[in-house]
């Protein structure tokens, strides 16, 4: 058990570097795709070419062109830890999901909600930043928090790069004793982790199901 520990301590880690980076860039992608301005195309376009390979791509294909590609290539300024790494690479992949999230919670605000507050003098970013983006994120907290579950989950997958998170340091307890029970405990912690945020994310969509139906939206 205390090795496993020290390894899903690892694991929540390698969590909350990722799940900051991952709201940073799929914020920024998000912005991206949604812009109109034709000046901005080509950066439309990079946003939009980015989510159809990332989204398409398989999380366990990007961690082994990462994690063993990148140090391939023999880089010296580039740390060769599997796991910083491994955070990259899930970064990367789960930048593209929240980035779909958040567009589809900004395209959901209503048009008038824009021209009010463009009406009332605010600019197209002070907008986006004060009416916009507020609304939007509330609209889809609980898809969020969705993906935050399977990051959590995914983070185990670093393992497959060498980084002892919970389910090497299973896996090597159970090479040394020939016992399975090490997974099973590295299975439960896991399980631990994930059900309370699981229970919060049910409690949200069930109040903002009460509060919709209160206004009379269903």
């Amino acid at each position: 058990f205390p090795r496993i520990f020290d390894g899903i301590l690892l694991n929540l880690r390698v969590l909350f570097i990722a799940e900051f980076f991952v709201l940073i860039f799929g914020l920024g992608i998000a912005i991206a795709r949604t812009t109109t301005s034709p000046v901005l195309y080509p950066v439309r376009l990079i946003a939009t070419i980015y989510t159809d390979i990332f989204r398409g791509m398989p999380l366990l294909l990007v961690l082994f062109l990462v994690g063993l590609g990148i140090p391939g290539l023999r880089l010296s300024f580039v740390p060769n830890s599997a796991v910083f790494l491994g955070t990259i690479a899930l970064v990367l992949t789960y930048s593209a999901y929240v980035a779909e999230v958040i567009r589809a919670g900004i395209e959901g605000v209503n048009p008038t909600q824009r021209q009010a507050a463009r009406a009332l003098g605010l600019s197209h970013p002070q907008t986006l930043r004060h009416v916009v983006l507020p609304q939007a994120f509330r609209n889809v907290t609980p898809p969020l928090l969705n993906d935050l579950v399977s990051l959590q989950k995914d983070s185990g997958l670093i393992s497959v790069l060498g980084a002892v998170d919970a389910i090497r340091a299973a896996g090597i307890e159970t090479a040394q004793s020939f016992n399975f029970t090490p997974y099973v405990v590295a299975g439960g912690l896991f399980v631990l982790l994930t059900i309370p945020l699981t229970r919060y994310t049910d409690w949200l969509i069930r109040r903002q199901d009460r509060a919709q139906k209160a206004q009379g939206v269903f």
